[in-house]
């Protein structure tokens, strides 16, 4: 199986919604900030200096990412693979190349929230190299218990 990761292309807008509406939906539920975000990704995370990225298999998006322009940083958000996908580590793949998109551009460092119940995910983050911080009270998401930072 070989993935191509390629950059933001508005004609997989939707894909990248969808996506991520269907995992915030399987595992939590899909908060204000979250529909902002997905339903405005092009002028919420493109034109504010951001990137989104798409995993492809056959010409088929099988997983996204997005690099957030947050004030305190570049955060690693809305990633997602499809269901049918998943298990494939496609998530990695499209983790790695966000943190050598990062290194390239000369990042100090990339951060990101989650929760704690996604244990697969934090084993995951820990074994990239990204370390738990303290969790400030103005958090962009209900849902996150815990903040981590990748030093690049």
């Amino acid at each position: 199986m070989h993935i191509d990761i390629i950059p933001f292309d508005i004609k997989y807008v939707n894909i990248f919604r969808d996506l991520n509406i269907e995992w915030l939906e399987k595992y939590f539920y899909v908060e204000d900030h979250d529909r902002d975000v997905l339903e405005n990704a092009k002028s919420y995370i493109i034109d504010k200096g951001g990137y989104i990225f798409f995993a492809m298999l056959n010409g088929e998006v099988v997983g996204t990412v997005a690099l957030i322009n947050e004030n305190e940083g570049f955060e690693l958000s809305k990633m997602a693979v499809s269901p049918k996908y998943q298990g494939f580590k496609i998530g990695q793949l499209l983790m790695q190349h966000c943190i050598d998109f990062a290194k390239d551009k000369g990042w100090s460092e990339l951060l990101l929230y989650s929760n704690t119940v996604l244990k697969n995910a934090i084993y995951i983050y820990k074994k990239y190299g990204f370390e738990e911080v303290s969790l400030s009270l103005n958090t962009p998401y209900q849902r996150s218990n815990i903040k981590m930072v990748l030093k690049l």
